[in-house]
């Protein structure tokens, strides 16, 4: 797995283990509205760390287990806050979170659970994340998490079982659309063949992740396309909790919706705006060489990657207008 692309820190990889070993329990908490990379990558840490001697217990920090998630290995010992009890961890492993406020109703409910006063290992690859952990692993180059998790578990020398290698090749295909990104490099291919080699199978990923759908998920793709608006070079459409409910479908079922609307000829960047109980939380894409929603999202508190990025946006209607408003000035100007 080498490549010119990024090398791993084997000495930050070292540090992480010999920390990750000094834990009773290690809790993974992951980020809000959880996709295959963010909770592929913990499942697959924490059956390496089992191997190590060090239990690690994964977490969805919002309550809710995806329902598209269900093929992962593992999913079934996954915890789910709020409806599980909370371990007696002493140390916390983060993987694919920028921002420890991305930690759902985990942070929400207790900032200080992530003060540091209980030791954070940190491994991402957004280039917004600000370096919060004891250790940090963080790898903008990456394509996703999952192939930092990668390389880190072959510098621990830990059995590259066919289950880690399914949730690994999983979080690839799911942060790179099936090896089909601008973030995807020549790396990035060869540590997806060395976890086919090693015996993952990307027919049910694909399946999982790209073709197959409940009908909940039509319904809300129905509803919410019916609603799509432009706001100078955005194409944006909103999500309301009562349109999941008229679905029965989950927010995880729309996570897709904003890489096809960016595919819309003449828009220079896409959003999904996920109504809460204080504003909206919105998932932004654009485009290679169209606007850095990053840099937008930054603005207003938020994160991600250039590609690809988040953001909560408290307060009203006046406060959503001035987000689209700047977002569709900025695309616009990229078109």
């Amino acid at each position: 797995m080498t490549s010119p692309s990024w090398r791993l820190d084997h000495t930050a990889a070292a540090e992480a283990l010999k920390l990750l070993r000094s834990a009773r329990c290690v809790l993974m908490p992951t980020h809000q509205n959880v996709d295959a990379d963010g909770l592929a990558s913990a499942i697959a840490m924490s059956n390496a760390l089992a191997q190590l001697g060090v239990t690690a217990r994964p977490m969805v920090s919002d309550g809710e287990v995806p329902h598209q998630l269900g093929f992962l290995p593992g999913i079934e010992d996954v915890l789910a806050y709020g409806r599980d009890d909370l371990p007696a961890y002493d140390l916390l492993c983060l993987v694919d979170c920028s921002d420890r406020r991305r930690l759902g109703d985990f942070y929400a409910d207790d900032p200080d659970r992530v003060n540091g006063d209980v030791p954070i290992v940190n491994i991402d690859h957004h280039v917004t994340n600000d370096m919060f952990g004891q250790v940090n692993i963080v790898v903008p180059e990456a394509a996703s998490a999952s192939e930092i998790v990668a390389d880190i578990l072959q510098a621990w020398k830990t059995d590259l079982t066919h289950d880690i290698a399914q949730c690994l090749l999983a979080g690839i295909y799911g942060d790179t659309l099936g090896l089909r990104t601008d973030s995807t490099t020549s790396r990035t291919m060869r540590t997806s063949a060395d976890l086919v080699d090693a015996g993952a199978d990307p027919a049910p990923i694909v399946d999982a992740l790209f073709r197959v759908k409940p009908r909940s998920s039509v319904c809300l793709w129905e509803r919410a396309l019916r609603n799509v608006q432009y706001t100078g070079g955005l194409i944006w459409t909103e999500l309301t909790q009562d349109t999941f409910d008229r679905c029965g479908a989950s927010p995880g079922e729309a996570e897709g919706m904003v890489n096809f609307l960016v595919g819309t000829e003449g828009s220079g960047a896409a959003a999904i705006l996920y109504a809460n109980d204080k504003g909206w939380r919105v998932s932004l894409r654009s485009l290679p060489d169209g606007v850095d929603v990053a840099s937008v999202a930054a603005e207003f508190g938020g994160g991600g990657h250039p590609r690809a990025a988040g953001v909560q946006i408290d307060g009203d209607e006046d406060a959503k207008r001035s987000f689209v408003e700047r977002v569709g000035q900025l695309a616009r100007d990229h078109r």
